[in-house]
């Protein structure tokens, strides 16, 4: 079950498109999915859970908590509205195309993939763009 909490007057246009893509992606890394969670929230609320939980004093677009067993996905998102709307600014890209990448980059975190090295960015950049292509597969 995928569900969406806004904390924000944001929310998304059409959560079941959302729905079907994101569990089009569990699926193709044969993954279950338990209970999925995504929270969209600001960016002083997100910078207290990472103040709290990871020790960090800084704004960051996406907090991700997994509870599940190997191969199932059971895990709270928090994203940032105002993080992925100042970096689609940056990144010259649309809120939309950039809040589809973050909710995918934690979702294949949540899959075990990492991010922390050259190597591993690359990898991940390059299943995110694959799960991008994903949503707009007509049904």
């Amino acid at each position: 079950m995928i569900e969406y909490h806004y904390q924000t007057d944001f929310e998304l246009e059409n959560e079941e498109k959302y729905t079907e893509w994101l569990e089009k992606v569990v699926a193709s890394e044969e993954y279950e999915l338990d209970s999925l969670n995504y929270i969209f929230c600001s960016d002083e609320e997100l910078l207290g859970i990472n103040k709290q939980h990871l020790g960090h004093d800084y704004y960051t677009d996406i907090i991700t908590f997994e509870y599940g067993e190997e191969n199932v996905i059971f895990s709270d998102i928090f994203i940032s509205i105002d993080r992925i709307k100042d970096n689609a600014v940056d990144l010259n890209l649309e809120v939309d195309e950039e809040l589809r990448r973050v909710m995918c980059h934690g979702l294949l975190h949540m899959m075990g993939y990492s991010d922390k090295t050259e190597k591993e960015k690359v990898t991940m950049r390059g299943k995110e763009n694959e799960k991008m292509e994903m949503f707009h597969v007509e049904q």
